[in-house]
């Protein structure tokens, strides 16, 4: 018999960083904090046996990939999340599905509001 595929998620929570996303002049002026999360499915069968950091996906890189990203302005937070989604199937061969969670933290837009987020998956 064949060995077991074991599918796994891989997620990095909590990536808080300052950043100038927005449509206003004084978003890109003076930023404000956001929060990333991301999930990545992939076969981790290899991984769960060779204890091998080059076969799984390694965590170090996504978090790379968020911080670039993040760092270059975009109005939308779509925009980013795409951007990000994008480059994890671009560098990352071993993921099949992800989800990258972006969310804007106390947002200038009236009111007592704590965030705002934008939530994207993608498929290989």
């Amino acid at each position: 018999m064949g060995e077991d595929i074991v599918m796994g998620k891989i997620q990095v929570n909590n990536i808080k960083l300052y950043a100038y996303h927005g449509c206003l002049e004084e978003e890109a002026k003076i930023g404000s904090w956001y929060r990333v999360d991301v999930e990545v499915e992939a076969d981790l069968s290899k991984s769960s046996q060779t204890d091998e950091l080059l076969d799984t996906v390694d965590y170090v890189h996504l978090n790379h990939v968020v911080k670039e990203e993040m760092a270059i302005r975009s109005k939308l937070l779509e925009e980013v999340a795409k951007r990000i989604l994008n480059r994890f199937f671009i560098e990352l061969d071993m993921v099949n599905k992800a989800t990258v969670s972006v969310a804007k933290i106390n947002p200038p837009i009236g009111g007592n509001v704590q965030e705002v987020v934008i939530i994207l998956s993608k498929e290989r």
